[in-house]
């Protein structure tokens, strides 16, 4: 049994994250393209999930400082950027999370945000992931494609000693060669034994890091049997990019799913969790 991580909602509700309790489903835009594309994916998803009975956190980020080339798309903004997850997190009053690269952004991010993401590329540096701790926040610390799972006790254990308690974990492949990317299932439960809710990015794990030569590519007709697998596999939430038009999203288009596709998926990864709950 995996202890539950505690989200607090704008409402003052809480969001239980962990064994027996509702799949999370971490979704949004891949970067802050626009407020509108925002409120329009938050408000539709924020929908699909109360129907489902799933449990929801907005993401998005305000900068994506790791894109492939100095001329690819990054986001708003740190201020920028928070203010409109702010205005997400008001309107729609669902929780909102967002990726921080630098100790200096972690701060004004924890005033916003209600989970702090720590990327993939960032999972071994241990002053982001002290600052991170020290906000109290749950943190959302993704597997770097570079690492076993099992090395990842080691970054759990950085945050654990710096005071933070409310720890989940990412699973988005592991580098397989060259811009390419393979899910170890086993990757699951190892993490999971580390006492922390696991979630698995449905969508990173298709991506081709940089096999588009100036950009990432991505292979989206996998992401809905990585999903299916993983949720069988007895995972705690699911992180997906979702965007209204993925063939002209301005980040991560070619591994994202399409916002009017994602209700079919989630009624079956529903479907398929509540018959696994029986073995």
């Amino acid at each position: 049994m995996i202890s539950p991580v505690a989200i607090a909602t704008p409402t003052g509700d809480l969001i239980q994250v962990g064994s027996g309790q509702p799949l999370l489903l971490i979704a949004g835009p891949c970067a802050l393209e626009s407020e509108e594309l925002a409120r329009r994916v938050a408000g539709t998803m924020q929908e699909i999930c109360t129907r489902l009975g799933l449990s929801y956190v907005f993401k998005a980020s305000f900068d994506k400082a790791n894109r492939t080339s100095l001329s690819s798309y990054r986001g708003p903004g740190l201020e920028q950027g928070l203010a409109i997850l702010s205005r997400i997190r008001e309107e729609f009053q669902v929780p909102v999370i967002s990726d921080v690269h630098e100790i200096s952004q972690v701060q004004a991010a924890a005033k916003v945000l209600d989970i702090i993401q720590i990327p993939a590329f960032l999972c071994r540096q241990t002053d982001l992931l002290t600052a991170a701790a020290h906000t109290g926040k749950p943190i959302n610390l993704k597997k770097g494609q570079f690492v076993s799972p099992w090395d990842m006790e080691n970054a759990v254990n950085k945050i654990r000693e710096a005071g933070g308690k409310k720890i989940m974990l990412v699973e988005r492949g592991a580098s397989f060669g060259y811009n390419n990317l393979v899910v170890d299932m086993r990757a699951l439960p190892i993490m999971r034994s580390f006492n922390c809710p696991v979630i698995f990015d449905a969508t990173h794990s298709v991506q081709l890091p940089g096999g588009a030569g100036g950009s990432s590519g991505g292979q989206r007709e996998f992401i809905a049997p990585l999903s299916r697998a993983a949720v069988a596999a007895g995972i705690d939430g699911l992180f997906m990019e979702v965007h209204p038009d993925p063939d002209h999203a301005l980040c991560d288009g070619p591994n994202s799913i399409a916002l009017d596709q994602i209700e079919a998926l989630l009624t079956k990864l529903v479907q398929i969790r509540q018959v696994c709950k029986e073995f």
